[in-house]
């Protein structure tokens, strides 16, 4: 079963300097049906104003992953560690027993588009870390690419809980077939363009959950970048609030 959740379905919060778009419920939007799915809590779709940003926040026991599909973003954080992260690069911060953040747009002139993703760990109170990596175009393209899973092999990066999440992207006659373990859920997100999976229509910020299904193709993409994550069968929803 593919359960679609389209764009304009989604949370909405516009405040002047971040126009954000919330698949699941966040801040001021809330929304029961739609507080995460498995260990999945949040993707928020930001757009951040040029030389705007997030000030110095904390957060503690938390999987957070930024995905920059436009501009630059600037990271710093209280485990000094400090990063310029842009298209390819993929970030993520395990907040653990506590850390302190921001986020900025590093540039003065253009805005920043990206994607804040939350996932629940599967321990709390570890020690906090961060990690990045860059991914190429080329691995992408036409292809499903593992960034990040609970081994972190391949280059991945390595997340504290059972999901691994996979970045692609298709144009044309571009396909990829992916096959999902026994006994899995899975969610798509698409971030940009369009893809039909498994014969149905997606469209930029559309997203679905996945249930019982033992394959799922991308094809017919045009200008698509796509985020899948496969997750454990968990129905236990992990509120924000």
């Amino acid at each position: 079963m593919i359960e679609q959740r389209l764009s304009e379905q989604r949370g909405v919060g516009d405040h002047g300097w971040l126009n954000s778009r919330h698949t699941f419920s966040f801040a001021n939007y809330w929304d029961p049906k739609q507080a995460g799915f498995s260990d999945l809590l949040v993707i928020n779709d930001d757009r951040v104003a040029k030389g705007r940003g997030f000030g110095a926040h904390p957060h503690s026991n938390m999987e957070i992953i930024s995905y920059v599909l436009e501009g630059a973003l600037e990271h710093k954080d209280s485990m000094g560690t400090g990063s310029v992260i842009v298209p390819g690069d993929v970030q993520l911060m395990s907040a653990g027993s506590g850390v302190t953040h921001s986020e900025f747009n590093h540039s003065d002139t253009e805005g920043v588009h990206f994607l804040q993703i939350w996932v629940v760990p599967a321990e709390k109170n570890t020690p906090p870390g961060y990690q990045q990596i860059s991914v190429s175009e080329a691995d992408k393209r036409g292809n499903l690419r593992l960034i990040i899973s609970p081994e972190g092999e391949n280059g991945a990066l390595r997340v504290r809980q059972d999901i691994r999440i996979y970045a692609g992207l298709f144009q044309g006659d571009e396909q990829q077939t992916l096959t999902l373990p026994d006994d899995r859920y899975a969610y798509i997100h698409v971030a940009r363009g369009s893809v039909r999976v498994n014969g149905l229509q997606f469209n930029a910020g559309d997203g679905a959950r996945v249930r019982d299904e033992k394959t799922l193709s991308f094809s017919h993409g045009d200008g698509a970048e796509v985020l899948l994550f496969d997750l454990r069968p968990n129905e236990v929803n992990h509120p924000t609030r």
